[in-house]
């Protein structure tokens, strides 16, 4: 692909924004960023841009900034509704979402992880495999390293692991990896996408350009994914927790059992993963048959899943005080991550919920609380609208924010207890992002362990 002289404008100035304004600026291209913030609250964007020649566009544009634009490239948090997508379409303009303008530069294989949650854990996960395997490999995407900062200089590496976004995976074309992974859909980007389906739509387009060598790993149990396995070009292999599959993984007592193409099964036991609950044993599941795959060997597996811990903000163990565990799993933007979060424990839990609502169906939420929670406080934006939706499912404490929900479940909770921040929103209300509100939690509470 020539961008030479190509007059392009990229929406969104995160990292990136940043690294795609870089890149096309590089390869000859007229280059513009439009942003709704203001200079004052980019000044990390556009100090990493740096003497690159690139025109800022901030103060949210209006449609005016497309009257000579030749490609509009969104950055992964750019929803399709934004306005300035939709004006380019009307209008005929391309609009390419970055991983489709890497992967027309890249030469290295990719592995592609998709699905409404556990993509991050799974991506890093592989990317461990291959690093214990001894292979240089390069982990990004959709969580914090974007595959196009790499792309034309991918020669050393060997393998390309990446995390998708839904909203990166409207804007393809092209973009095919040779191992594409979707390991759950449930309803979230609801307020985005428009509907249920229009977001499982865009989350399977990560298979549609694979053929008959590529592999599709999918999720047995998931009514929304198992349907696709007759559809697939690809070869296609399955994870499940509750089936047995001829081929691909799944549980069987305490061990994980994959079953390989030539019929024999090999064998990890549950004892030895330092990772804990079932969501996060699909996940396991999904990384080790794209890892075998390229024929990473069990020992490495092996290796890695006794020393991989998992990642901050997901069920992420804080402090221990007076018999009361605290967890963060800010991570969990949505019902179904929250309905996992819980499964994974035995104890009683002090749910706290709240943020910005995604469209997210809080009744569906009823069986687990009454199981699992002694009781909820609920925070922020969506926290009146939430508790309309639980009803009486559980004893719940309304609060306005993150802070007074951790004093609140501080002061309410007791020995044997575990206080969980699941909380099923986006974090816009309060905070920039869901990381910025784990690192409060963690915060706040270690101070208030502190004075105990």
């Amino acid at each position: 692909m020539d961008l030479s002289g190509c007059r392009t404008l990229i929406v969104g100035l995160g990292r990136t924004g940043v690294a795609t304004a870089r890149f096309c600026a590089g390869k000859g291209a007229t280059v513009a960023v439009a942003d709704e913030k203001e200079a004052f609250e980019l000044e990390d964007g556009i100090a990493a841009i740096g003497d690159v020649s690139v025109e800022l566009k901030l103060g949210g544009p209006g449609n005016e900034v497309l009257s000579a634009v030749d490609l509009v490239i969104p950055s992964p948090g750019v929803p399709p509704v934004h306005h300035l997508l939709r004006a380019a379409r009307e209008r005929g303009i391309p609009v390419m979402s970055e991983i489709e303008l890497a992967y027309r530069y890249v030469k290295t294989p990719i592995i592609a992880v998709t699905g409404t949650n556990g993509k991050t854990t799974t991506t890093e996960l592989i990317g461990e495999f291959f690093t214990s395997w001894g292979k240089k490999v390069f982990v990004g995407g959709n969580i914090g390293n974007p595959l196009i900062g790499i792309a034309g200089n991918d020669d050393e590496c060997e393998y390309l692991v990446v995390e998708v976004s839904s909203f990166q995976l409207m804007w393809i074309d092209r973009f095919r990896p040779f191992i594409s992974l979707l390991l759950n859909v449930t309803p979230d980007h609801i307020d985005y996408h428009g509907s249920f389906g229009e977001y499982r739509r865009a989350k399977e387009r990560i298979f549609e350009n694979q053929t008959g060598g590529d592999l599709a790993i999918l999720n047995g149990d998931d009514p929304e994914i198992a349907s696709l396995g007759g559809m697939m070009t690809a070869d296609v292999a399955w994870f499940s927790s509750s089936l047995v599959v001829e081929r691909g993984m799944f549980r069987k007592g305490n061990f994980l059992c994959c079953s390989m193409r030539e019929g024999t099964e090999e064998s990890y036991p549950i004892d030895a993963i330092r990772l804990r609950g079932n969501h996060n044993y699909e996940n396991i599941m999904a990384a080790i048959l794209a890892a075998r795959r390229c024929g990473c060997p069990p020992q490495a597996v092996r290796r890695t899943l006794e020393t991989f811990s998992g990642l901050p903000h997901r069920i992420e163990f804080v402090e221990e005080a007076k018999g009361v565990e605290f967890y963060n799993d800010s991570k969990g933007t949505n019902v179904d991550a929250v309905i996992r979060a819980l499964e994974a424990f035995s104890k009683p839990v002090v749910l706290l919920l709240g943020g910005r609502n995604k469209g997210g169906d809080f009744a569906r939420l009823a069986g687990s609380l009454k199981e699992k929670a002694r009781m909820t406080v609920l925070f922020g934006e969506a926290r009146h609208d939430i508790r309309t939706m639980l009803g009486d499912a559980v004893k719940t404490v309304v609060v306005e924010t993150l802070k007074e929900a951790i004093d609140t479940a501080w002061s309410s909770s007791r020995p044997g207890d575990a206080v969980l921040l699941s909380p099923g929103c986006a974090s816009f209300d309060e905070f920039h992002n869901y990381q910025e509100r784990g690192d409060l939690f963690k915060q706040t509470v270690r101070r208030l362990v502190e004075g105990r």
